[in-house]
C-alpha cells in the first residue's frame, strides 16, 4: 500500500496547499511539509502549516507525470511533483507569507479562480 494512500474517513482531514495547491492530510504536511514549497515553509517553521494550507477546496487532480499532463498544464502545476492536487483552493495568505513569496521573486497566482490573465 501507498504511504500517500488516505483512507475514506481520513478524507475530512485533507488540506490543501494554498500556494500550489497540493492536497495530503494535516498530518502528512506537518511531518514532511509540501513537496513543492517546502523552502518557504522553512522560514516561517511548523506553525506556518495552518496559514498556507485550507481545508475548504473542490476538485482533485491526479498527477503522475506532472511534464507531460495537458491537465497539469492548464492547472499551472506542470512543474511541480507528482501527486494529488486541487482544482480550487479558497483561502487567505498572511501578508507575511505573501511579503515572502514577492522577496523571494516567486509568482502568486490565487488558486481560488479569482487570477485572471489580461490580454
Amino acid at each position: 500500500m501507498s504511504t500517500n494512500y488516505v483512507t475514506p474517513g481520513q478524507m475530512r482531514n485533507l488540506r490543501a496547499c494554498m500556494i500550489c495547491s497540493f492536497v495530503q492530510t494535516m498530518q502528512k504536511f506537518k511531518s514532511v511539509g509540501c513537496p513543492n514549497c517546502e523552502p518557504l515553509l522553512q522560514n516561517f517553521g511548523p506553525d506556518a502549516i495552518e496559514d498556507i494550507t485550507s481545508p475548504v477546496f473542490e476538485g482533485l487532480i491526479a498527477l503522475r507525470e506532472p511534464t507531460k499532463s495537458w491537465v497539469g498544464r492548464w492547472q499551472r502545476i506542470d512543474n511541480y511533483e507528482k501527486g494529488v492536487y486541487a482544482v480550487k483552493v479558497s483561502g487567505n495568505l498572511p501578508e507575511e507569507i505573501l511579503r515572502e513569496l514577492d522577496s523571494s521573486n516567486i509568482v502568486y497566482r490565487p488558486r481560488d479562480g479569482s487570477y485572471v490573465i489580461e490580454d
